[in-house]
């Protein structure tokens, strides 16, 4: 059986992208389990290489990928010539270089709903660059959502033993009350249950965090619990699906770590990232469920107070390729 092709995209170049990239793939291991293919411009994984002091032989590919070669040693490249990039200065991403993680996002979007390639590894990418481009997302998982006409998805991150799924995403922390309703959360909780046996997890097991300290109390520290989730817990339950909440937040996590559950839904952002994080704080992956395409991507941003200084650790996209191509090799 042939390893599934990855394609890999440098996300905002003036991040930590391209360096992550270039030293995964300077690992021979990596193509014990994946077949890479770098999708950015190829100038600018010549400037990472040459700053990072690596040799490694940089193949561009235009419009066929019959001239990839996977091979320790050698980068196959999915080149950008006509993106115009200025001067990059590491740590300041602009409209130029939001421009060019939406394109590379894109046309690995296209190249994986066209089987060219198995599945998507996603580097980060500046929100704040990418509405500069004109291109109005909260994030990575909005814009696949779009590019694949999907409606019903959710953001998921692994590692160190837990699942954790996100109502709410990349919000304002005094917005999220209002974004909570109990047709969000329940949906999601209907997706996670579906998606889980795509791990191997065949009677999932789901809890569903409170908003509010002590589950808010019966309501004095807060009407979530009551108005909105339990509502979509008690749903969930009568359709069949073993799911527990509202659980107070603050004890939720050591019991799932202790395996009393498959996977954590959460209400928003910190409030899953931070326990999980603690847990793997080097090995963290995001995954976007509900998607027709896999996509995997690195538990971390563009770091821009390292990008450039040849300080970052790829462990995370080595853990994101890893499991792309474990998502890949499981679905068949």
């Amino acid at each position: 059986m042939e390893l599934p092709i990855i394609g890999i995209t440098l996300g905002d170049v003036a991040g930590i992208g391209p360096e992550i990239i270039l030293k995964a793939l300077s690992l021979p291991d990596v193509y014990n389990f994946c077949r890479p293919l770098v999708i950015g411009n190829l100038s600018i994984v010549e400037a990472a290489q040459k700053s990072l002091g690596l040799s490694l032989k940089l193949a561009p590919v235009n419009e066929s990928l019959d001239q990839a070669t996977f091979r320790p040693g050698q980068i196959s490249i999915w080149d950008f010539p006509q993106l115009n990039l200025p001067q990059i200065t590491p740590g300041q991403p602009n409209k130029y270089t939001g421009e060019a993680a939406y394109q590379y996002i894109n046309t690995a979007v296209e190249l994986a709903k066209n089987s060219k390639i198995a599945a998507i590894t996603t580097a980060p990418i500046s929100k704040q660059a990418l509405h500069q481009a004109g291109y109005n997302y909260p994030g990575h998982t909005e814009l696949l959502a779009e590019l694949t006409h999907t409606h019903d998805y959710a953001m998921m991150l692994v590692g160190g033993g837990l699942r954790v799924v996100l109502v709410t995403t990349h919000l304002p922390l005094s917005h999220v009350a209002s974004q909570l309703t109990a047709d969000k959360i329940l949906r999601i909780i209907h997706l996670l249950h579906r998606c889980l046996p795509q791990w191997g997890v065949q009677k999932p097991r789901i809890a569903v965090a409170a908003l509010n300290p002590h589950a808010g109390e019966g309501g004095v520290l807060g009407k979530e619990e009551q108005e909105h989730i339990q509502p979509a817990v008690e749903q969930a339950q009568k359709s069949g699906i073993a799911v527990w909440g509202a659980l107070s937040a603050d004890s939720l996590f050591y019991r799932a770590l202790a395996g009393e559950f498959d996977a954590v839904l959460v209400m928003y952002h910190d409030q899953g990232l931070i326990p999980l994080k603690m847990s793997a704080p080097r090995e963290a992956v995001n995954i976007t469920l509900g998607l027709p395409i896999i996509r995997t991507s690195v538990g971390h941003g563009c770091a821009w107070d390292i990008a450039g200084k040849g300080l970052a650790d790829p462990a995370s996209l080595l853990a994101a390729l890893k499991l792309a191509s474990q998502l890949k090799l499981t679905a068949g």
